[in-house]
């Protein structure tokens, strides 16, 4: 599959430019730093209180890196003002007073063992694992899938692991074997490597913290490095000494580190380690599909790429200007541009990780339920967009609620999001995505990593 990265190379002209070119190119560079500069300080000066506080977050947080380049609790356009919190707090409002009330469980259900669902079980493997199985593919077709694992491997029905799947068997298992049982739900071939690398790892690191664990029980320790109790240490022994392989001990990692190593299993990408959290380990994250991606881009939640570009121009000029102001010299325009290299494309995985800075914690639950549900249900807001057979039926008679709040991108891609707002890099690429069940799972691969 071609990387959405891959778009994002700049190619550069093979042909020397000439004096008049070279004029042009200053001139534009001068207009768009100073641009730049002035949305810059517009922004900043618009920033609200939700941008101090996540500031003084960051500086407590592990600058750790990803092979996403994302830096957790760090904002990859950081002067950008939006959502604020009112915003958050509007949208959710309206999604509410259409579709109802959300809140997460106080405690994670039952699972089923006839959906595959988002990754809300109790179980953190079969958290990753259905949510694996639900990408780029719909309801119907991951919970066949999940049925197979069940029907072809069994569930422990004794002991510690009672009642989940027998992930030891199907890690034990041939690859075609565990290729035929998930068939059904699409994209198998790649999704049974993925989950036989998975369940290999995740066995021996349980393996590997068991026998520490076993060492600090034999020095009487009460707690490990991660906080574990000794009756914890003692049912994660258990599980071990089982080959019951699990991933219950991320529960003990800060939400960073939880993410960051979820990130580190075959396939998993920024949303699935998202979902895990969410839904899961119940932490706050604003798990950023397609759908929502569509939505946030066209309610101004994230910057346009061309907005994005002049901040990153701005900010290298500002930088430049600081050393040479430290040399006692004068910085040079043009080559203050040359500084700010080509910003990525302003995708699902730099969507999710401004929006999880700015969208308050307590609203990352229910604005992600009710951003896909709408994106599901509104006949406006939809990848299929304008559905004339919803337009005029019940609650969309009087037309999207919020309309006065969107600028929606054209279906041919070319449209934008308002006077002076460029596309965001939405077409219809995304008409032929389904969602799942309740949480709209989508249908083409949305990281680089889900394939």
């Amino acid at each position: 599959m071609k990387n959405d990265d891959d778009e994002d190379d700049i190619k550069e002209d093979p042909s020397p430019p000439t004096n008049r070119q070279k004029g042009r190119e200053t001139e534009a560079a001068k207009l768009d730093l100073e641009a730049g500069a002035k949305m810059a300080e517009t922004w900043t000066a618009t920033g609200d209180a939700q941008s101090t506080e996540s500031t003084a977050k960051m500086a407590h947080r592990a600058k750790q890196k990803n092979q996403y380049s994302l830096a957790p609790g760090e904002s990859p356009y950081p002067s950008y003002p939006h959502p604020t919190p009112e915003e958050c707090r509007e949208v959710n409002r309206i999604l509410e007073s259409v579709h109802g009330q959300v809140r997460a469980p106080k405690k994670i259900p039952t699972p089923s063992l006839n959906s595959s669902g988002c990754g809300e079980v109790p179980s953190v493997l079969d958290a990753l694992i259905r949510t694996r199985l639900s990408a780029a593919t719909n309801g119907a077709n991951s919970g066949r899938a999940f049925r197979g694992l069940v029907e072809k491997f069994g569930l422990l029905n004794e002991g510690v692991g009672r009642g989940s799947v027998d992930w030891n068997k199907v890690r034990l298992a041939d690859q075609k074997d565990v290729f035929t049982a998930i068939q059904s739900g699409g994209l198998a071939d790649v999704k049974s490597k993925d989950i036989k690398k998975i369940l290999q790892m995740v066995y021996e690191e349980n393996q590997e913290r068991s026998h520490k664990l076993k060492d600090d029980d034999a020095k009487a320790s009460v707690k490990d490095e991660d906080g574990e109790t000794a009756e914890e240490k003692h049912k994660e022994i258990a599980k071990a000494d089982s080959s019951v392989v699990s991933l219950d001990h991320l529960h003990l990692l800060s939400s960073e580190d939880a993410f960051q190593k979820l990130l580190s299993y075959p396939g998993i990408g920024p949303k699935t380690a998202s979902c895990v959290l969410l839904f899961c380990l119940q932490r706050p994250s604003f798990a950023v599909d397609t759908h929502v991606f569509r939505l946030v881009s066209w309610l101004g939640w994230v910057p346009t790429q061309v907005e994005a570009q002049k901040m990153a121009n701005a900010a290298a000029a500002a930088k430049l200007r600081e050393e040479k102001s430290e040399k006692g010299g004068k910085s040079s325009e043009k080559k203050a541009k040359t500084k700010a290299k080509p910003m990525r494309r302003v995708s699902r995985e730099t969507t999710y990780a401004h929006c999880d800075v700015r969208v308050p914690d307590e609203l990352k639950y229910s604005l992600h339920y009710l951003l896909i549900k709408h994106g599901k249900e509104c006949p406006w807001c939809s990848a299929r967009m304008g559905n004339s057979a919803r337009l005029k039926a019940g609650k969309w008679k009087n037309g999207c609620p919020l309309d006065h709040l969107m600028k929606r991108v054209k279906k041919s891609g070319g449209g934008s999001r308002g006077k002076g707002h460029e596309s965001s890099g939405l077409s219809e690429l995304e008409s032929g995505e389904e969602y799942d069940e309740d949480f709209g799972e989508d249908v083409q691969e949305e990281e680089a990593g889900e394939e």
